[in-house]
C-alpha cells in the first residue's frame, strides 16, 4: 500500500484547509481504515481521525475536523474548520487491513504511511 499525503499549506486562525491522501497499490482497499495522524515540533505523534474504506465508519479526536473518502479516486479526505496554531504540524495519512477498535488511535497498529503534509496556523 503506498499513500500520498497533499494539500497543506499556510492557513490563518480561524481559516479552513482539506488535506487529501490518495491511496494505491491495491485493486481494493475493502476492509482498510485510513487514518491521519499529526505530528507537531517536540511531541509525539497523535490521532486526529480515521475512516473504515468498506462503509464509511468515521472516528474522530475533534468534531473541527471531518474525514471523507471517494471510493472512485482512492482518495481520503480531511477537512480542518476553525483552525487554531496549536493545529500546526505534519499531518500523515496511515492505513491498516482491518479495523481493531482498541488500537485505531494507536500510529503503532498503522503499517502503511504516508510522507506528511504540513500544515502552519498562522497570521
Amino acid at each position: 500500500v503506498q499513500l500520498q499525503a497533499s494539500g497543506g499549506g499556510l492557513v490563518p486562525p480561524g481559516g479552513s484547509l482539506r488535506l487529501s491522501c490518495e491511496c494505491s497499490g491495491r485493486s481494493s482497499f475493502s476492509g482498510y481504515v485510513i487514518a491521519w495522524f499529526r505530528q507537531a515540533p517536540g511531541k509525539e505523534r497523535e490521532f486526529v481521525a480515521a475512516i473504515k474504506w468498506t462503509n464509511g465508519g468515521t472516528y474522530f479526536a475533534d468534531r473541527r475536523f471531518t474525514v471523507s473518502r471517494d471510493r472512485a479516486k482512492n482518495t481520503i479526505f480531511l477537512q480542518m474548520n476553525s483552525l487554531k496554531p496549536e493545529d500546526t504540524a505534519v499531518y500523515y495519512c496511515a492505513a491498516q487491513p482491518r479495523l481493531i477498535t482498541s488500537t485505531l488511535r494507536r500510529s503503532e497498529a498503522y503499517n502503511s504511511w504516508g510522507q506528511g503534509t504540513l500544515v502552519t496556523v498562522s497570521s
